[in-house]
């Protein structure tokens, strides 16, 4: 019997997930994505399996605002494991070395405001960073390390919050790009005893926080309960990662003209710089630039949701 292809349903938003312990951040999606059996979906930057916490899922029109989130600040906090280094910088990894530890929460206080604010950092081999096509974890696992370079990050926040035994929690802030496992690696190094990570939490991805997030056995509770559109009250708008952004407004004359690829203009909009835009009825319609001449250019629309 010839298999009935599922019709998947035109629904956009976002839905802010506490990814679990052990699944790929696309694993977390696609699982996601079936439930609320969303035609169009995509992550915004990938979390390793090891990591948990605020992993943004967008959803239909959101998808196309999606690289602005990947580019925002993050926040973590990770278990630093004093005394060992591993082969991934994470507890996934094969030990390469033990070393004895003999140091305590003033020598890591002492040693942490180094790697504040902007730092260089070579990113690990086994990560998705791509030479000649290929990731490079893909060239680690078959037992491959090829130069790379040394990348700008800033660490806006580095904290202890406790310490004990080999074990040591941070609070992290930083950058799009920086690699939490990199910094623990390297802040075991200048302990002089090596580290990796043993935990990671992501708290924070842009304005998202995880005390706004949903479980994904809350979701499959709600799925039991009403099917794919019981999902539905967990996606927040479209816009959602833009708040921080100069908001416009325009008439439905301006709308219009600008939902079919012209530039318009505006009272108060700001001098320069990304704003989203809204149309006479409050509605998210896409995001703009202001160009020299003080008009509003479009970017990325939004016909309908």
């Amino acid at each position: 019997m010839a298999q009935v292809k599922r019709i998947r349903r035109n629904v956009s938003g976002i839905i802010l997930l506490d990814k679990p312990l052990g699944f790929t951040s696309n694993a977390a999606l696609q699982k996601v994505r079936w439930l609320l059996n969303a035609e169009k979906a995509g992550h915004t930057g990938s979390l390793d399996p090891l990591a948990t916490g605020v992993l943004p899922l967008c959803f239909g029109e959101a998808t196309k605002f999606s690289q602005y989130l990947l580019d925002s600040d993050k926040g973590y906090e990770t278990v630093m494991q004093m005394g060992q280094t591993t082969t991934t910088a994470d507890a996934e990894g094969e030990v390469l070395q033990t070393r004895e530890v003999t140091v305590g929460r003033a020598d890591i206080e002492a040693v942490i405001p180094r790697f504040r604010g902007e730092i260089l950092q070579v990113p690990p081999m086994y990560s998705a960073l791509k030479r000649d096509g290929q990731p490079l974890y893909k060239l680690a696992r078959a037992g491959e390390v090829v130069e790379r370079e040394a990348r700008s990050v800033t660490i806006g926040r580095l904290e202890l919050l406790e310490c004990e035994g080999t074990r040591a929690r941070l609070s992290v802030g930083c950058s799009k790009g920086t690699y939490i496992r990199t910094l623990v690696e390297d802040i075991g190094e200048a302990l002089g005893c090596g580290a990796y990570v043993a935990e990671l939490r992501r708290t924070q991805a842009g304005p998202f926080a995880l005390a706004q997030t949903v479980t994904l056995e809350e979701l499959e509770q709600a799925h039991a309960e009403g099917g794919n559109e019981a999902i539905d009250r967990f996606l927040m708008p479209s816009d959602s990662g833009l708040q921080d952004w100069p908001l416009v407004c325009l008439s439905e004359h301006s709308a219009f003209y600008w939902l079919h690829g012209q530039a318009v203009r505006a009272p108060d909009a700001p001098q320069f710089g990304m704003v989203r835009v809204q149309d006479h009825n409050g509605r998210f319609i896409g995001i703009g630039e202001v160009s020299e001449d003080g008009r509003i250019a479009p970017r990325r629309l939004i016909r309908s949701e």
